[in-house]
């Protein structure tokens, strides 16, 4: 799919697009001079919905230098990324750079298949990667779980089809703190640290003469003819991830590309950042009234004030996030316990399920 400036959002809020958006390529195009500057989008589809399937971008200047915002969950979902890569490359093209939006594995385990390429990321997320499961715990955890509990029964069908028995994780070889200016060849790229929102250490790459920003999971997106999910926050507070989706707007970005989900305009920003503001809010009301943090999230769930959106479950995490800051409560929650009370919140909500207990 090729989008050129001016075009017009088929429907409020997303682009014109192929269902799903596994690779969005940006370059500049060297000729023919009416297309001199302008930005090409070409879209790799695959679902925009579910755990784990993360866009990832591709940057490539005419003169050959090139670089990914992102990589795929596993090795072989990065070396299909790397293909559809060059194929797109001009003839000496390669992938010199990564840019990491934030240290989940869904973004940033896919690098190993460029071992000579600079990772660069926050100075916040490369601390953040000490506190994730390693890619050979999570792989243990999801395919030696039981199937027959919730906790189980759950990894095995939303992360089952990742392999990272034999992932290395890449760690950044450059950090930074605030704003770092880059060039991609010709390309000019921008980025700027977050305050604690989707994790400890997100970012967002601008890319100013194309207006075209990459978000990293300040934002789920969604779309009528791409519904998405509910948003998963492990860090926050939510008024943090509005502030990155406002300051994400305030960059004058055109198209936005979000961490998963449909490529959006600015309306469809906006439209999020309502969906944000809702959570918020009921989560203070609900947290006011004394409701526990999970009866909070099965409130949320059941109210199913958004019912395009697939994995309510999901809102255990964020609305846990949110509760602790309002506790003033500093320490992370514990992984594998928060994904067992969202894990049973989905057993209990599969239609004719038994009850059970992780």
């Amino acid at each position: 799919m090729v989008g050129r400036p001016g075009n017009r959002a088929g429907r409020a809020g997303h682009l014109p697009r192929a269902r799903g958006s596994g690779i969005v390529c940006v370059h500049d195009l060297a000729i023919p001079p009416p297309h001199r500057g302008r930005r090409c989008a070409h879209l790799v589809p695959h679902p925009s919905a579910g755990w784990g399937l993360a866009n990832c971008g591709l940057i490539v200047s005419p003169d050959g230098h090139a670089a990914w915002i992102d990589s795929p969950y596993d090795r072989r979902m990065a070396g299909e990324f790397l293909e559809h890569s060059r194929a797109l490359l001009p003839d000496g093209g390669r992938i010199e750079r990564v840019i990491v939006t934030h240290a989940n594995g869904d973004h940033l385990w896919g690098a190993e298949v460029v071992p000579d390429a600079e990772i660069v990321a926050t100075r916040e997320a490369l601390g953040h990667i000490e506190y994730e499961p390693s890619p050979q715990q999570l792989h243990g955890l999801v395919h030696g779980s039981d199937p027959a509990t919730p906790l189980g029964w759950y990894l095995q069908r939303h992360f089952g089809r990742f392999d990272w028995s034999a992932t290395e994780v890449v760690e950044p070889t450059l950090t930074f703190v605030g704003e770092l200016d880059l060039r991609v060849g010709q390309v000019p790229v921008r980025l700027f640290s977050l305050e604690s929102a989707h994790t400890a250490g997100d970012l967002v790459a601008y890319l100013p003469r194309q207006k075209v920003a990459f978000t990293g999971d300040v934002i789920f997106a969604s779309g009528p003819q791409d519904p998405g999910d509910h948003a998963v926050h492990w860090a926050g507070p939510l008024d943090n991830v509005i502030s990155a989706c406002e300051r994400v707007l305030a960059t004058g970005a055109e198209v936005i590309v979000p961490g998963h989900g449909p490529v959006l305009d600015r309306e469809g920003v906006r439209g999020h950042i309502g969906y944000l503001e809702h959570l918020r809010d009921r989560t203070r009301q609900l947290h006011t009234a004394g409701v526990p943090a999970l009866e909070a999230a099965r409130t949320l769930i059941a109210e199913n004030a958004y019912p395009s959106l697939g994995l309510p479950e999901r809102l255990v995490i964020t609305v846990g996030s949110e509760y602790r800051h309002l506790n003033g409560v500093e320490e992370a929650a514990d992984l594998v316990a928060t994904m067992a009370d969202l894990a049973q919140v989905a057993w209990e909500r599969r239609e004719g399920a038994p009850a059970a207990s992780a």
